[in-house]
């Protein structure tokens, strides 16, 4: 493998194709050379392509899903465009001149219509369609230079007329040759032609030539949305020859030309694709005259334009080339946001994505791309060095990166990328180095009283130069370090406050720093002497630096520090003594290190605090192997009980503040180290509080409503982080326990608790109390993806219990770049930024879900079905538990989505309870229906006409019905399509338990022969049915006629079950004389027509004739085969 050259660091966006639009493409046959692909328009929603056959499909970008096909009889479809403030419509120009505006009627899931059709251009060619950006019209400009407007009236607006007569095609206005593009902002048209650019006012009808000079040939011109924050007005950019550009203000009045002629001659930039690797070849070429025959914003801060022989995107405020990338034969290009759509001229289409070179190896990562992303990175490499890549692409992942690629193939590849990540610092390195310079210049030394004293030499000489020198760091590197000097003041006021709260119990060593003012942001206080690659590995130094020089002057200090408050305290008893004599004067932890000023004590091993659990916990899982012990439920809860004694005994033990900060990223999960911030402080509260409990023994006196407020903020407060590091094997071990603990509700023990007195209120709290309070006590602990399951099945109906759920999930993704950048934007936005930032299997999902739907609400559930089965429709029904209809919305779509001959299938293997089914049903036919008295008269038989009605989710409650299942369970949903009036439902499921008797009696009482005429139709199978059908009708007629349905008279609907009907039926199934003979048994011949005899005489005929026919084809047949015999 070739050595890969490298970029320079100022190109930081590239071109990248994820995917191919090929398989889309082969698969609408538009990849024949009858049949391509002409024309193309993308919007929020649709990816629109016509073709050169007149059809136009409609894709959902969602899944890329082929949603509607639009057929043309005026020709091919020469341009397309969607508008975009309203996905539901599409405007569509054809060869013949013709303007088509559809209407898809999505939302009310009808079919598409025409609203209008224009031949204002007809026999011309249209160059341009263009919507309004504000309400429904459509601009259209063709090739003699003639534009026109086409105002909608549709069924979402009042269809009565403002005046008696309307012209829905007006003429703005003929320029002087051909249309070349057409953009729209805010009342204003901008028009670009062969020769110059015009800029009209819609509204009060003006017009403006822009610029003085002429130009010859297809030159574009676009609107450059301005912020509206900011107060900007939009501006224009019209091409000009020689690589040039116009800007113009809204006014028309151009202010300068930007030229891009030099800045064209370097050479292009790759675009990242699976088709091949990316090669770059540093040779600068001569420099780039051309012609930009259209010109789109992209972006927020581009315009992008095209070539024959490449794409190129500008910056042009700024006056920059952004990049510039080879991409041959493109014919035209449709943009949204950064996604680009490029037509060829051989009817390919290409998807690219405008990103930042970071976020593209993230999402190469992400799709598992290795060799593809390793390229990108070495290519890139200055830019990832010095840009903000680092924030996201860390020292980790190119670790990971490199271990994926293959030695022998690679090899070249992986030295690169090795050179790549000793170049490519850590976050907190930066911080290490700056701090190893500054402590060159100080030292410490530890005076008689045993106070710490910093001396720096460079205190009130310290030059300017160095000042500067501190301060004059990037934007990247400030950033990096806000967050962490944040997480220390809190911390340090957290210390403080504990520090307050215990110095009249503990003796304290005072740490003192003096330094100067302006190194104060410096996230260190203790100096270093060397230059670490981590700061965690610095501070273990100091550390144990500091130790050894501690246990030499230990008896020193302590005999210096005895405390006068320790005199007149009482005698300890017990476990307080224990403590006691562990206290050593002087102990450096890592918020020691992080703080300057702190009271610390000194601590006994992790390994010792967690020895009781671990043998506890070894002992748990020894028994669980035992059968006698897990197939018993109450020894299994015994075992777990006295397991779960001792966690709590662990976790509240009351020294953990001072080793919480030493949670140790490389042995915990990524989902632990999410510590919320409000949770960690109400930590320490809770230990200092516990602290000072203990000390005092029961004498002490604590303020009552001081206690209150500590317990309800515990309370109030999740454990998303743990309070100290635990090993992997004992974390695995805990997760299992814990997370067995919840399934079985085994949620508190009868141990009494560590103050010393017994809780009995936990015995008084419902088992959803201890739930929430359970979760919120070791969500560090349990195993999220079982712990929602469980809580699924054991809460269904108690909503609490799972909203706490959530609320610890929302909390551990609260601190994730992900969660803060949801706070703003639309849907279709944020739902991309979850897809390309959450995994699919995270447990967090959920938590994302829950965001967009408060923010968003059924819009959002029905968006969710992209997220299957990582949420599954029992995490939806949790979610929307308050509006269950909206989960229908949900459930419907998501069943919609799967192809007509799955979707049975499909719905079966959601139902898991079985007793899911009738929950489902009940709550289909509840909602979206029509009213009880429409479809039921008062003593519950089926009004006339009434199975006609709509309902709105009819398709999914007779997929319910088919899919399989017991008796029992047919009859209950009978029962229940029977209540709610939803008669197709309950004719299917009488025929299937042979009910057919009262099939009968319904479709007689429904009124509408069509439902036993056809192929679907229900039809007597013996006499016995026939006589009851015309027993019924008989009796039927002798009734007074019922009253008109509620939704108006059917007088205009199928046909009516009466006699005549019947008889006609019974004869065309049994033939005319059998039905005679059977009519007369019952009597019924005298109310019969001359209709009835006339069709019998016919049926008779053709009977004779059919028999004749069939005799003279056997006949035919017969002398056939003798003659071949012969």
């Amino acid at each position: 493998m070739t050595f890969v050259p490298v970029i320079p660091e100022s190109y930081t966006h590239v071109l990248a194709e994820f995917e191919s639009l090929d398989p889309l493409l082969s698969a609408l046959r538009l990849d024949s050379s009858r049949l391509k692909c002409t024309s193309i328009a993308v919007s929020r929603k649709w990816l629109a392509l016509g073709s050169s056959g007149g059809g136009l499909n409609l894709i959902q970008k969602e899944g890329w899903k082929h949603r509607l096909f639009l057929s043309h009889r005026e020709g091919a479809i020469s341009q397309v465009a969607c508008c975009s403030h309203d996905d539901d419509y599409v405007a569509v120009a054809t060869s013949q001149g013709f303007v088509v505006v559809w209407e898809l009627n999505q939302e009310r899931r009808g079919k598409p219509e025409r609203i209008y059709v224009s031949s204002e251009h007809k026999g011309r060619k249209v160059t341009a369609l263009c919507w309004d950006t504000a309400i429904l019209r459509v601009f259209v400009g063709d090739h003699m230079g003639k534009v026109s407007a086409i105002k909608l009236n549709t069924s979402k607006q009042a269809r009565a007329a403002v005046t008696f007569v309307m012209f829905p095609v007006q003429t703005i206005t003929t320029v002087d040759s051909c249309v070349v593009q057409l953009d729209y902002l805010d009342g204003r048209l901008l028009i670009s032609s062969l020769t110059r650019s015009f800029l009209c006012d819609t509204e009060r009808e003006k017009f403006w030539k822009i610029g003085n000079k002429e130009r010859d040939g297809e030159y574009g011109a676009c609107f450059f949305p301005g912020r509206c924050a900011a107060g900007q007005q939009p501006l224009i950019y019209c091409a000009r020859p020689g690589s040039r550009m116009w800007e113009v203000n809204f006014d028309g009045e151009v202010i300068s030309t930007h030229q891009f002629k030099k800045l064209l001659s370097s050479p292009p930039l790759p675009v990242i694709t699976l088709r091949s690797e990316p090669q770059y070849d540093h040779t600068v070429g001569s420099s780039q005259s051309l012609a930009f025959p259209k010109l789109l914003h992209l972006s927020e801060h581009c315009v992008l334009t095209w070539t024959e022989r490449g794409i190129y995107i500008f910056v042009p405020q700024n006056v920059q080339v952004l990049l510039w990338s080879e991409v041959k034969d493109i014919q035209d290009v449709a943009v949204f946001k950064n996604e680009l759509f490029c037509l060829h001229l051989n009817g390919k289409i290409s998807h690219l994505s405008l990103l930042s070179v970071e976020r593209c190896v993230e999402r190469l990562l992400r799709r598992s791309l290795w060799n593809l992303a390793a390229h990108t990175c070495c290519l890139f490499q200055n830019s990832l060095i010095a840009g903000r890549g680092r924030k996201s692409l860390t020292v980790d992942k190119l670790e990971h990166l490199k271990s994926q690629l293959d030695l022998t193939t690679c090899s070249d590849l992986i030295s690169q990328l090795e050179e790549l990540i000793l170049k490519f610092e850590p976050l907190d390195s930066a911080c290490s180095s700056r701090r190893s310079s500054i402590s060159s210049h100080e030292s410490f030394s530890i005076l008689d009283s045993g106070i710490y004293r910093i001396i720096s030499s460079r205190r009130g000489s310290q030059s300017d130069e160095d000042t500067c020198s501190l301060h004059s760091q990037t934007l990247s590197e400030d950033e990096r370090l806000k967050e962490f000097i944040s997480h220390q003041e809190e911390d340090q006021a957290d210390q403080c406050c504990s520090s307050h709260g215990n110095e009249d119990n503990v003796s304290h060593v005072p740490v003192t720093f003096e330094t100067d003012k302006n190194e104060t942001f410096l996230p260190f206080g203790i100096p270093l002497s060397f230059r670490s690659p981590s700061p965690l590995v610095s501070l273990q130094a100091v550390k144990e630096s500091v130790s050894s020089f501690v246990r030499k002057t230990t008896e020193k200090i302590g005999t210096l520090h005895t405390s006068p408050d320790l005199k007149v305290r009482p005698e300890p008893r017990g476990d307080e003594q224990l403590c006691e004599e562990d206290v050593s004067p002087v102990t450096c932890s890592k918020e020691e290190d992080t703080e300057g000023i702190k009271e610390v004590t000194s601590q006994p091993p992790e390994e010792d605090k967690f020895q009781e659990l671990k043998i506890a916990t070894a002992e748990a899982m020894t028994k669980l192997q035992d059968p006698l012990v897990l197939f018993e439920s109450k020894s299994l809860r015994m075992v777990l009980q006295e397991w779960l004694s001792q966690l709590e005994k662990t976790f509240a033990m009351k020294d953990f503040s001072g080793i919480s900060g030493t949670c140790n990223s490389s042995t915990t999960s990524n989902e632990d180290v999410l510590l919320f911030d409000e949770s960690k402080n109400g930590i320490l509260v809770e230990d200092n509080e516990k602290e000072k409990r203990d000390s005092l023994g029961n004498e002490e006196t604590v303020d009552h409503k001081a206690r209150e407020s500590v317990n309800s903020l515990r309370d109030d407060l999740f454990r998303i982080c743990s309070p100290c590091s635990i090993a992997n094997g004992l974390r695995k071990d805990l997760a299992e326990l814990t997370t067995l603990c919840l399934e079985l509700n085994v949620l508190n023990s009868e141990i009494k608790s560590t103050s010393g007195h017994e809780d009995h209120t936990l015995q008084q709290h419902s088992s959803e109390i201890l739930a929430c309070q359970f979760l919120k006590k070791y969500f560090f602990l349990l195993d999220l993806k079982r712990a929602k399951e469980s809580i699924k099945l054991t809460y269904a109906n108690n909503h609490c219990v799972w909203d706490t759920f959530i609320e610890g999930l929302k909390e551990m993704a609260s601190s994730s770049p992900t969660y803060m950048e949801m706070e703003e934007g639309d849907l279709p936005t944020k739902l991309k930024l979850v897809d390309d930032s959450v995994p699919f299997d995270s447990p967090l999902l959920i938590a994302y879900a829950t965001q967009l739907y408060e923010k968003f609400g059924e819009s959002a559930l029905r968006s969710l079905i992209k997220f299957y089965p990582s949420i599954l429709p029992s995490d939806v029904m949790q979610l929307c538990h308050h509006h269950p209809a909206q989960f229908l919305a949900y459930l419907d779509s998501l069943v919609r989505s799967r192809p007509e001959d799955h979707r049975q299938s499909f719905l079966e293997s959601l139902l898991q309870p079985e007793s899911l089914r009738l929950d489902w049903l009940l709550l289909a036919v509840s909602h979206d229906a029509p009213p009880s008295t429409s479809t039921m008269d008062d003593e519950g038989n089926p009004r006339p006409h009434s199975h006609l009605f709509s309902w709105g989710y009819s398709q999914l409650i007779l997929h319910l019905i088919k899919l399989p299942a017991d008796f029992t369970t047919k009859e209950k949903m009978t029962d229940i399509c029977r209540s709610r009036g939803f008669w197709p439902g309950y004719l299917t499921l009488c025929l299937e338990l042979e009910r057919r008797r009262e099939a009968f009696t319904n479709i007689v009482y429904l009124n509408d022969m069509s439902l036993m005429d056809g192929d679907s139709g229900w039809i007597p199978e013996t006499m016995e049915e026939w006589k009851l059908l015309l027993h019924l009708v008989q009796n039927k007629n002798t009734k007074p006629d019922p009253q008109n349905s509620p939704n108006g008279s059917f007088s205009d609907g199928p046909s009516p079950v009466n006699l005549e009907n019947v008889a006609l039926l019974l004869a065309k199934a049994m033939g005319p004389d059998r039905a005679w003979s059977l009519l007369q048994e019952c009597g019924l011949t005298l109310e019969l027509s001359e209709r009835f005899t006339r069709t019998c005489d016919i049926l008779r005929i053709a009977e004779k004739r059919q028999r004749a026919l069939i005799q003279s084809m056997l006949e035919k047949c017969d002398r056939f085969l003798w003659s071949q015999q012969a």
